[in-house]
């Protein structure tokens, strides 16, 4: 997976945005407000990419189980967000299931005129 890939991905999910809170490099996808996704972009030209994802706490144990190449969220919750390498032990698709489950978890915690704006969107 390249960058963008992941970034044409994220952006085609229903009421993505992305924006550079914090600065230049990292790159963070919100649903509703609400951050979902965010990846260093100086990490994948180093190619180090990786992406923090919002994970089921009890998923997220049995994920950083199985693979090497997720770990605790950098910077981030270590309970309910992982750090999922690229290109390493954990396949594409997996990677883009976890950011749908990661879209999914923030998407289901806005409110519900929030969602409802967000479900009558034309892609």
């Amino acid at each position: 997976m390249n960058i963008q890939q992941l970034y044409e991905y994220c952006l085609s999910k229903k009421g993505v945005t992305e924006h550079f809170p914090f600065d230049q490099d990292t790159l963070v996808f919100k649903v509703g407000g609400k951050m979902f996704a965010l990846t260093s972009l100086s990490n994948w030209e180093k190619e180090i990419p990786a992406i923090n994802l919002k994970c089921d706490p009890k998923v997220a144990l049995e994920l950083r189980d199985k693979f090497e190449g997720i770990n605790p969220g950098f910077h981030m919750s270590k309970v309910h967000w992982n750090t999922v390498t690229i290109n390493e032990d954990v396949p594409d698709k997996k990677v883009l299931h976890l950011i749908n489950h990661s879209y999914e978890l923030v998407f289901s915690s806005l409110t519900k005129k929030i969602k409802t704006e967000i479900e009558n969107l034309e892609n």
